[in-house]
């Protein structure tokens, strides 16, 4: 295989940069946001009246982002759309497996700092041992109603999961099995040391919250700029502090944390950016709006909690993406019709990570269906509709990855092997729009460190870039 292209491998070090900056869900939705307001998008605030019966040609070049928790929905509302414009969707999810920080998180084991963590989904739990850790995600202070009442939070490197030695253990190459309570609790401090600590703050008269005791929460409110006892409520994962990395024969490979589902929400907003550059120089071209209505109205919907469910307020289950078309609706002057005939039209991809063939395990693979890291983005095929694609929806991805002229290839499970799921079912079944589950194939699926193919994100993200500009829409 050449190596990658320019493009390709500048993809994967913005890729890089994304996932750095997205230790959480928060963050992530928080950095997606960025992004496109430095683009000139513009926030709308769910709590706040939106423009109603706008139209389209008012709307023309209109951008606008709203962002719930660690779920952000963003679109563009091209030149000439009208009120049964169909929209293109690019569904994928900003939280990851691994653990979640639990109430009364501090405790003293044997002399060492602990912090009491929850598992958080499927989490190949020995890939997070004998690393450096932090705690990162929000805090809330007060009531939580103010502007200065939530704060997002990263410690940098504080943890580490240390695992049993050898010599304790003779059998451990023989199968490891990690009891999720007792063998996962991470190290943070050691008692000893923080009394010292301790002592010389007292005697220097500059005592800080953090050497009172094991108080994870102390560690937190330093971090964002609070006192411990002002913190009513957080939510607080795991991440890994290791930064992604480009490497292999050629640049092949890019080795990163929470892949799954960076991948995807980074190539939904790559390609966002983009059509949003190209809808803005056409709303603001001399010769006014392109003839014609435009084929779809991107839309980029990142969602929270799809690693244990999508069950919540910010999740695929929940009523989030619905509430906001419905609302965009109203801003182009559309009703209850209109809105049947715009989703009927419509098409949503739901874009998640997928297995490629592991050459240490080709039996536990379907032995005709073998999807390769490298080979472009897959289609996600399943019988029992875990996935969601249909024969019309797997024509029009062939026809945005044609567009895009990127490979593609298909993915289905062996039979002996159960199936994972995404949010493509639950939106295809809450909303009625045609949807189809594709995503990159990758290694270590669920490892706090996952594989992937540099070329593959950006083949993503060509692709999607095509849905958006109206390819498979009907």
């Amino acid at each position: 295989m050449p190596p990658p292209t320019p493009d390709a491998l500048t993809h994967a070090h913005d890729l890089a940069t994304f996932v750095e900056a997205s230790p959480s869900s928060f963050h992530a939705a928080r950095e997606v946001a960025r992004r496109l307001e430095e683009a000139g998008f513009e926030r709308l605030d769910e709590t706040a009246a939106w423009p109603r019966g706008a139209g389209g040609t008012e709307n023309a070049g209109g951008r606008y982002v709203v962002v719930r928790d660690g779920a952000v929905i963003a679109w563009v509302v091209p030149p000439g759309a009208t009120t049964t414009t169909p929209y293109a969707i690019l569904g994928a999810h900003t939280d990851s497996p691994g653990f979640k920080l639990k109430p009364r998180p501090s405790v003293v084991r044997e002399g060492w700092w602990q912090a009491g963590v929850e598992v958080y989904g499927g989490p190949l739990l020995n890939s997070w041992l004998d690393r450096e850790l932090e705690l990162a995600g929000r805090v809330v202070t007060g009531d939580g109603t103010r502007p200065g009442d939530v704060r997002l939070v990263r410690t940098g490197p504080l943890l580490r999961i240390p695992q049993l030695a050898i010599h304790l253990d003779r059998q451990v190459n023989e199968g490891m099995a990690l009891d999720k309570q007792q063998h996962t609790q991470p190290v943070w401090g050691l008692a000893s040391a923080a009394g010292a600590a301790a002592s010389d703050s007292a005697a220097d008269g500059d005592r800080d919250e953090r050497t009172a005791g094991a108080d994870v929460l102390a560690e937190l409110a330093h971090h964002a700029g609070v006192r411990a006892s002002e913190i009513t409520g957080y939510d607080v994962v795991v991440a890994d502090t290791q930064a992604p990395r480009v490497f292999g024969a050629r640049d092949a490979f890019l080795a990163s944390g929470r892949l799954d589902n960076l991948v995807s929400v980074h190539a939904g907003l790559t390609a966002l950016l983009e059509v949003a550059g190209e809808v803005s120089g056409a709303s603001g071209a001399a010769t006014g709006a392109p003839a014609g209505a435009p084929a779809a109205i991107p839309v980029l919907a990142a969602f929270d909690h799809e690693e244990i469910g999508s069950e919540s307020r910010s999740g695929a289950s929940g009523p989030f993406l619905a509430d906001v078309l419905a609302r965009i609706d109203a801003m182009l002057g559309g009703g209850e019709e209109e809105r049947h005939r715009r989703l009927a039209a419509s098409l949503c991809v739901s874009s998640d990570v997928g297995h490629s063939v592991h050459p240490n395990y080709p039996e536990r693979h379907d032995p005709a269906v073998r999807p390769l890291a490298g080979g472009g983005p897959i289609l996600k095929i399943n019988a029992n509709q875990r996935y969601t694609t249909d024969a019309h929806g797997a024509a029009a991805w062939a026809r945005a990855c044609a567009a895009a002229g990127v490979p593609t290839q298909e993915f289905v499970s062996r039979n002996t092997v159960p199936c994972g799921s995404t949010i493509g079912p639950l939106t295809a079944t809450r909303l009625g729009i045609r949807t189809v589950d594709v995503g990159v194939p990758i290694l270590s699926m669920h490892s706090a460190r996952e594989l992937t193919a540099v070329v593959d994100p950006w083949y993503l993200a060509r692709a999607v870039t095509e849905v958006f500009r109206g390819a498979g829409v009907r």
